[in-house]
């Protein structure tokens, strides 16, 4: 990546436990934070943002050196525990209930950046609160505005709607469900949803549809992507947090925003998430290398050419 300008990823570390349909896991890593960071890595050098207890395991470390993670703006609490959540997917992963949720130490995180992380010039806003998402704006330099794109949560859509609002007015890129897309917009058709949060503040805005792909809207036009085959379906968790990373890392990697390089970083970014949900955790993603990543994006080229 001899060209490549550093990414910056803000959102939750956690510990997890997962059921599914077929599978249980034991205690892994998780959040949002863990799975994007990794899938940026991949790309372009990557910054890491977030906060964990003194219960964190040291190999949970190793897994974020091993792709060659900043860590300096991972806090550590001496006093308290990481984040925790457990949840069961049902039948079909249509949907998902949550067990428990602790959020311990993540409940008072206040994203403080390190001096050096301040002029990064891409910048992933993982599905944190949106006063905080806009905190960490706040302290980005502005001589050189970066390039900003913000994830989100359908509880922040509910409780926090002004927050959320006018974070839109200040990022790039907004990466959002199909779900939360209507759930903001009131458009059931996501072509319309996607038009609709144009206009709220984003030039750009990319709405995932799961397994049915997801689409992309900007001033140059629309594009459509289709969703890689997967033949093993393990867990969905961390696949759009996955497909996010791998965005905001491509971008980073070519230093481009125009609609050619989004229109490729969607393609990486679908083929990055396909391997996120083969596995619980973040051991598929980190393990595949990034030749299982170019060769699944070649796969994705031959599918949607016509």
């Amino acid at each position: 990546m001899p060209t490549a300008k550093p990414a910056l990823i803000i959102g939750s570390v956690a510990i997890d436990r997962v059921a599914t349909p077929f599978a249980q896991s034991d205690k892994i890593l998780g959040g949002a934070a863990t799975y994007a960071s990794i899938a940026a890595s991949y790309f372009a050098p990557t910054r890491l943002v977030g906060i964990v207890g003194r219960d964190f395991p040291a190999a949970y470390r190793r897994r974020y050196l091993k792709h060659k993670i900043d860590l300096a703006g991972l806090q550590t609490d001496p006093e308290g525990k990481t984040f925790y959540w457990s949840g069961r997917y049902k039948e079909h992963f249509a949907g998902r209930d949550t067990l428990e949720i602790q959020l311990n130490v993540f409940e008072k995180f206040s994203p403080d950046l390190p001096a050096h992380y301040r002029d990064t010039p891409y910048v992933m806003l993982g599905a944190i609160q949106p006063s905080l998402q806009n905190h960490v704006i706040d302290q980005l330099a502005t001589k050189r505005k970066p390039f900003i794109l913000a994830d989100t949560f359908d509880l922040w859509i509910h409780t926090t709607k002004p927050e959320l609002d006018r974070l839109l007015q200040r990022i790039d890129c907004f990466v959002i469900n199909e779900e939360e897309s209507l759930l903001l917009t009131g458009e059931r058709n996501p072509v319309l949803a996607g038009r609709h949060l144009r206009r709220m503040g984003p030039r750009i805005v990319v709405i995932k549809k799961g397994g049915h792909g997801s689409l992309l809207f900007h001033a140059d036009g629309y594009f459509a992507i289709s969703a890689y085959p997967v033949t093993k379906f393990v867990d969905p968790t961390g696949a759009g947090d996955s497909y996010a990373g791998a965005m905001i890392g491509y971008l980073a990697s070519v230093n481009r925003t125009d609609f050619s390089a989004l229109k490729q970083a969607v393609a990486y970014a679908t083929a990055v998430s396909s391997l996120t949900v083969e596995s619980f955790s973040v051991d598929r993603l980190s393990n595949a290398g990034r030749k299982t990543i170019d060769a699944r994006y070649r796969e994705l080229q031959k599918i949607t050419r016509f």
